[in-house]
C-alpha cells in the first residue's frame, strides 16, 4: 500500500495541472506538509501536529474551491477570508479532538496538548471555542437569530470540555465540536446570498479592538 501511495502523487499533480498552475501549487503543498506530518514525525508535537492539519484542511479547502470555481486560477476575496479563517480555527481548536484519544496518542509516542498541558488545554478549547463563535458571527455579518443561537451553541460545547471529563464525555463532545465546526463553513455561502461575490467580510473591527487593547 505505500508503494500505491506514492504512486498516486504523480497523478495527482497531474490531474491538478489540468485545472490550473495554483491548483497544481495547492496539491503540492498538501504533498509536502503531508509528507513531513506522516514521514518526519510532524504528528509527534502539539504545535507542529496542529499547525501542519490546520495546513493541510486550509489546502483541501482552497484546492476544492479551486476546482469548483468558473475561474481555476484564483481564489475569491471572500474564499480568502473562508479558508484563512479555517486555518485559524482549526489550528487553535484542533485539540477538542485529542482528548479523548489521550491514552492512544501516549502509547503511540504522541504529545498532544491535552498530554503535555492537560489543564490549561481544556481552560483553553472551553474560551476558544465561544470566542470563535462570537467573532465568526460578527465577521460574516449573521443576523442577530443566528448569531445568538451559533454563541449558544459554542459555549455549551466549550463548557462541555471543561466540565465533563471522562472519554465518553470527550467523545461527544468532540461529536458536537465537530458540529460546530462544520457550522462555521456555512457562513461564506451566507455572505454571498446577502452581498454576492464582490468584496469580503470586513475586518474593521477586529483591527479596532486590536488598536484599543494597544492603546490600553
Amino acid at each position: 500500500m505505500p508503494i500505491l501511495r506514492w504512486v498516486l502523487v504523480p497523478i495527482c499533480l497531474a490531474y491538478s495541472a489540468l485545472y490550473s498552475v495554483q491548483l497544481t501549487c495547492v496539491s503540492l503543498s498538501m504533498l509536502l506538509f503531508s509528507a513531513w506530518y506522516n514521514e518526519h514525525d510532524g504528528d509527534k508535537e502539539p504545535l507542529s501536529k496542529n499547525l501542519l492539519t490546520a495546513f493541510m484542511y486550509g489546502s483541501l479547502e482552497t484546492g476544492g474551491i479551486l476546482v469548483a470555481a468558473r475561474d481555476h486560477t484564483q481564489v475569491s476575496p471572500t474564499g480568502l477570508v473562508a479558508t484563512g479563517l479555517t486555518f485559524a480555527v482549526f489550528s487553535s481548536t484542533l485539540h477538542a479532538q485529542d482528548f479523548k484519544d489521550a491514552d492512544g496518542d501516549r502509547q503511540t509516542g504522541r504529545r498532544t496538548f491535552p498530554i503535555a498541558y492537560p489543564v490549561i488545554s481544556r481552560i483553553a478549547i472551553g474560551l476558544a471555542i465561544p470566542l470563535w463563535s462570537i467573532l465568526l458571527s460578527l465577521l460574516w455579518g449573521l443576523d442577530i437569530l443566528s448569531a445568538t443561537t451559533f454563541v449558544a451553541y459554542g459555549c455549551y460545547v466549550g463548557t462541555r470540555f471543561m466540565l465533563y471529563r471522562s472519554v465518553q464525555d470527550d467523545k461527544r463532545s468532540c461529536e458536537y465540536y465537530s458540529t460546530w465546526f462544520t457550522l462555521h463553513h456555512l457562513f461564506p455561502a451566507y455572505w454571498y446570498y446577502y452581498h454576492g461575490d464582490n468584496g469580503r467580510p470586513s475586518l474593521a473591527f477586529v483591527e479596532h479592538i486590536l488598536n484599543g487593547s494597544v492603546v490600553a
